[in-house]
């Protein structure tokens, strides 16, 4: 029997939000909240943000047809659909103009009671919940309120079995947030909590960094997915868009 997968499989990670921008600010006040005044899910792209979603949709856009993106699925909080939604407008989709589907196994990782606060208002406000934290490792803590590592990819399973199902040989994007994209490198590229805590420690996931990958089927109908790009940053280049990569604004780690 054979396994079913897209044709390929695009990553994005939101541009910039404004959410970003307030963490940095709150870091380099040495504050222990973030001052940003609404829900995580509701937090917008910064102005450098929506000019860094337009070079990735240019960037998809001037691919030959048969190679864009057939469908593009995004995460509910507002910085993803706008980055989808300009990715969408830019041209990126094969079939021209289309509207973005919205799935909420896609959003951010929930992060219950350090939502807003550094990482010194965590160590401050929350120091057993902290000292938890540094004995367990981020993949398996989960912060009362909140999600670790491993229930995001819990609920990434559920997804990929419905981009498989629906989505089948066609080729489709996801622009979702940056511990949301090393979770999908994890389940598909079968890697353990060393090996994706390591790639996660090279370097943050850029603001619509696009990873990429290929699946080919052996003569048994088996396919292991081949990652081609990780962390493309090259759109951003050629249109003059800052590369950004702090990590998502509402809790100091993620």
């Amino acid at each position: 029997m054979s396994q079913n997968w897209p044709e390929r499989l695009w990553l994005v990670r939101h541009g910039q939000s404004q959410g970003n921008v307030a963490r940095d600010a709150a870091d380099e006040a040495g504050a222990h909240e973030i001052d940003i005044d609404m829900r995580d899910v509701d937090v917008p792209l910064s102005a450098l943000g929506v000019e860094q979603a337009k070079a990735a949709g240019r960037w998809f856009a001037a691919l030959p047809r048969n190679d864009r993106p057939e469908i593009i699925l995004s995460s509910p909080y507002v910085r993803a659909k706008q980055t989808a939604e300009i990715i969408c407008n830019e041209g990126a989709l094969a079939g021209g103009k289309a509207r973005t589907l919205i799935d909420e196994r896609l959003r951010e990782r929930e992060f219950g009671i350090f939502d807003r606060l550094t990482t010194l208002g965590i160590r401050e406000r929350f120091p057993e919940e902290a000292a938890h934290r540094r004995r367990l490792g981020k993949f398996y803590h989960r912060p009362p309120g909140g999600e670790s590592w491993a229930d995001v990819i819990l609920r990434l399973r559920s997804m990929l079995n419905t981009i498989n199902l629906h989505y089948c040989d066609k080729r489709v994007l996801i622009v979702c947030h940056q511990v949301v994209v090393l979770c999908f490198r994890y389940i598909l590229e079968e890697l353990d909590e060393a090996a994706i805590l390591g790639i996660d420690k090279q370097a943050e996931v850029l603001n619509c960094g696009i990873a990429a990958y290929e699946f080919e089927h052996d003569g048994k109908g088996l396919c292991i997915p081949a990652l081609n790009l990780w962390n493309y940053g090259a759109p951003l280049e050629t249109e003059g868009a800052a590369k950004t990569s702090a990590p998502d604004a509402m809790a100091g780690t993620r």
